[in-house]
């Protein structure tokens, strides 16, 4: 294990010296390639006296060091060099550097690697410190200059194009940028072109840069740009300030995407789109992250974070803002509820266990291992809570006073909050509770009726949680609505704003005694602990008039009914079958929200509805408990499936819009529940007259849960073993769907196909993280999945520290089973502990998981 020390927040200082200029210059090749940097400094007011000037640098190898055109002292250790004082100038100068850096055995794939013979960079969060030496740390800005020296004929790096020859290029970005936003491309690639017109004006040229042979997959991705690119001139006021916008597809890239400025590196998973390669999921993903991406332009790039525990500050607000875009591309209230089925399946999860971490940590050993649910997801729900309490009209006042005051700053959480207390007059004390406390707070709430007057009494927990035992009350928005007992509603959605621990709220004049639909919206990531009968829950799934609490209301009643059926054993009563029947047959409701509302709690959801309720959750009787489930829906609706099927049937050509993608979804939760019935003989006929991959792959995994699907498989494989991101679809359809008692051993299987490329973080990601998402598979009581994912960390390691400390959250809530299973999932993290060479990024995680590391 590689020893790092802890860095914390409280130990902040600026850096000792500032950049006015940055000239890069790189001579490509594999093994050797050349990075010479020029840097114009200048000591830092902020820190007086003389002082050394310390450079990040790993796994370079040094050639020459100048000062002045001079040799200057210096001393180079494992992380980097440092200058003394007394070896600097007192004033202005100049730094020159010359490294040698080999792209093609880089297999981390953080800094400047080789993908398929295409040159790439990934530089957040300190990957620039292995290209050159640098003060790599996001509070350092300064404008680039860099020329790339190569014979390849497509030469990239950030803001505008400053000059080209032969086998060379030049770019110059005018605007000052930390170093984790620097990117380079160079290739043998083939551009997608198009243009915007920004409404100042201006002409912006547009290029997504594939490989040859993918050019014919980008015109997605180009349109979902271009109206992210208009959404943001007209919702946040923010105009592109560049002349050229390119984004480049990468098939070996840890992340999603990266939004270095000018020059978005993508996966290329999240660009490549076809009707006949990509699902509707894949198209709503697509235009998600374009969108996350290009708005980090303003919120990312032009206004940074002052060190990496300001993540959030981008990535939460920008997270938000690529929400506002898809709700209003699509249907609002669909991504609502899938942003909340993800908050709950990713970060609830992560604040209910040992790698539980508040919004904004105070320290980390390894910063890569906090690009959480909890920074990304979370970090938006509290921007929500934010925009709910202060309105529209305060959240857009304090966004323009955000982006006029700190533009070309590194700011802070303590920047973004004042902004709000000074446009709205606010105080903002409590609220930043949310910011540094980690935690789910648990919300519950009793009711009193009398005389007309009806009381609602909320009681704030807040659970302890690693490093924090003792919590303080949070500032809660509760946006509620009050129905009568005939389904009128008797108060629109109004928001309590709670701060105390316990807090009563009274309406009086009430006629009756209402239902209360609470935590309209998911008004807060807060965890609701009422008391309701089945018969209430059905009456707010068939009257409630916000969309999300109609879900919810479903969504709760399902539970209730599969939590009786571990527990003791029950069958499904008529009040949810009834329900969901009279949700699937009403056509006034949205086919997404059908869709959605048909679906059955996922497993791991399940076990940790009933971890939270103190049952320990047994993985092998939730799966047969879901089962059952769906078979008793499928028989309640037997008689309606094949006019409900047809009827979602979508006329014309395929389109990934909304609507369409809604019917889509609607008609596969439907083929799903028909095949429980007839044997799959509907699913085989659509797998076989599917136009579009949606339809193809969604047909294909009715089979393969109904234990079918053998031949289509095979004919899956033949028709698209040249696809490598259909590819992917093929390897982890086959074990999310495998019986859970053989997940492992399809996995094992899969691992010795010979298109199994266990270097490429898509591909493992397909197979050993699809065995994790096998619920009952992964917690399969001998252990043997356990053994299999904890090796294969182990083996990744080494090469992609990365993706295999990310990968290890699969053991992050292990403290929900029993005392077999922790004790078996305990070995397997003690066994990475003691890996040989473990890198610090796995070790963080496998540590924290096992409680030796806060």
């Amino acid at each position: 294990m590689t020893e790092a020390p802890t860095i914390r927040l409280s130990d902040y200082q600026p850096f000792t010296h500032r950049i006015e200029q940055v000239e890069l210059t790189f001579r490509l090749h594999p093994t050797a390639t050349k990075v010479m940097a020029r840097m114009t400094l200048e000591p830092n007011p902020a820190r007086p006296g003389p002082q050394d000037l310390r450079l990040d640098g790993e796994k370079l190898r040094l050639l020459s060091l100048r000062i002045d055109g001079k040799g200057a002292i210096f001393h180079q250790d494992g992380t980097g060099l440092t200058v003394p004082a007394s070896a600097l100038p007192a004033g202005r100068f100049t730094l020159e550097t010359e490294v040698e850096i080999a792209p093609e055995g880089n297999t981390a794939l953080e800094g400047l690697y080789m993908s398929n013979g295409m040159y790439c960079t990934q530089c957040e969060a300190e990957g620039f410190r292995k290209i050159t030496f640098y003060p790599d740390r996001p509070d350092v800005m300064a404008p680039f200059r860099v020329r790339i020296e190569s014979d390849l004929p497509v030469l990239l790096s950030n803001g505008n194009p400053a000059g080209r020859g032969e086998a060379w290029a030049e770019w110059d970005d005018p605007w000052p940028k930390p170093s984790y936003l620097f990117a380079l491309v160079a290739g043998d690639l083939i551009a997608h072109p198009d243009r915007f017109t920004t409404v100042s004006g201006r002409d912006v040229e547009l290029n997504i840069w594939v490989r040859k042979g993918d050019e014919g997959k980008c015109a997605y991705a180009m349109e979902a740009l271009k109206r992210s690119m208009a959404w943001d001139e007209r919702t946040y006021g923010r105009e592109y300030d560049l002349d050229i916008f390119n984004i480049v597809a990468v098939d070996d890239f840890n992340m999603g995407a990266m939004e270095n400025k000018g020059l978005n590196i993508f996966n290329s998973k999240y660009v490549l789109a076809l009707p006949e390669t990509a699902t509707d999921d894949d198209f709503a993903r697509i235009e998600s992250i374009i969108a996350h991406e290009y708005f980090h332009n303003w919120t990312g790039n032009r206004i940074t974070c002052r060190d990496w525990f300001q993540l959030c500050l981008k990535e939460g607000l920008t997270v938000f803002r690529d929400q506002q875009f898809s709700a209003d591309m699509r249907s609002g209230p669909v991504k609502r509820i899938e942003d909340v089925l993800t908050l709950r399946a990713r970060q609830f999860r992560e604040d209910n266990g040992p790698l539980a971490h508040a919004v904004r940590p105070d320290h980390y050993v390894e910063i890569n291992n906090f690009y959480t649910a909890t920074v990304y997801e979370k970090g938006a729900e509290v921007i929500g809570m934010l925009k709910r309490l202060v309105g529209e009209a305060g959240y857009k006042a304090a966004l323009d006073l955000y982006f006029d005051r700190h533009d070309g700053e590194a700011a802070t959480i303590e920047d973004w909050l004042k902004v709000f207390e000074d446009a709205t007059g606010r105080d903002l004390a409590q609220f930043k509770r949310w910011y540094t406390e980690a935690g789910t707070p648990r919300l519950s709430v009793t009711e009193h009726w009398q005389d007309g007057t009806y009381r609602l009494t909320f009681r704030q927990t807040n659970p302890p949680t690693p490093g924090e035992p003792l919590k303080r009350p949070k500032v809660i928005p509760i946006a509620i609505g009050l129905l009568n007992p005939n389904g009128a509603e008797v108060l629109p959605t109004t928001v309590l704003e709670m701060t105390e621990a316990e807090q009563s709220f009274v309406f009086k004049d009430m006629a009756t005694k209402p239902i209360p639909s609470i935590l309209r919206g998911f008004s807060a990531p807060v965890i609701l602990e009422r008391e309701v009968s089945p018969e209430e829950r059905a009456f707010l799934l068939a009257h409630d008039t916000d969309p999300f609490n109609k879900w919810e209301a479903g969504r709760a009643l399902a539970k209730d009914v599969m939590a009786r059926m571990v527990t003791e054993g029950a069958q499904p009563g008529p009040d949810w079958l009834d329900a969901l029947a009279r949700v699937a047959q009403d056509e006034s409701l949205d086919p997404a929200f059908r869709a959605l509302a048909l679906r059955l709690p996922g497993e791991d959801d399940m076990a940790q509805t009933l971890h939270d309720a103190g049952v320990t959750p047994d993985p092998d009787r939730i799966h047969a408990a879901r089962r059952r489930m769906g078979e008793a829906l499928a028989r309640h609706l037997a008689s309606a499936l094949p006019r409900l099927i047809e009827s979602m049937a979508e006329p014309g050509p395929f389109t990934p819009e909304a609507r369409a993608a809604g019917r889509r979804a609607l008609r596969l939760v439907l083929l799903g529940l028909q095949s429980r019935l007839d044997d799959g003989a509907r699913a085989a006929a659509a797998f076989r007259t599917a136009d579009n991959m949606t339809e193809q792959v969604g047909a294909l995994a009715c089979l393969l849960e109904n234990r079918r699907g053998e031949a289509e498989l095979q004919a899956f494989e033949s028709q698209w073993r040249h696809d490598r991101l259909v590819m992917d679809k093929w390897f982890s359809l086959q074990i999310l769907c495998a019986e859970p008692a053989r997940a492992a051993e399809v996995t094992d299987r899969l691992t010795r196909h010979p298109d199994f490329d266990w270097k490429n973080p898509n591909r493992f990601r397909s197979v050993i993280g699809a065995l994790s998402g096998n619920h009952a598979g992964f917690h399969k009581s001998d252990g043997s999945a356990y053994r299999l994912v904890a090796d294969w960390l182990m083996r990744l390691d080494p090469l992609n520290p990365q993706t295999a400390a990310r990968m290890s959250t699969a053991f992050e809530t292990w403290g929900r089973y029993d005392a077999d299973r922790q004790a078996l999932i305990r070995v397997e993290l003690e066994r990475i502990m003691q890996a040989p060479d473990l890198s610090r990024d796995l070790a963080e995680m496998a540590g924290r998981m096992l409680g030796v590391t806060d």
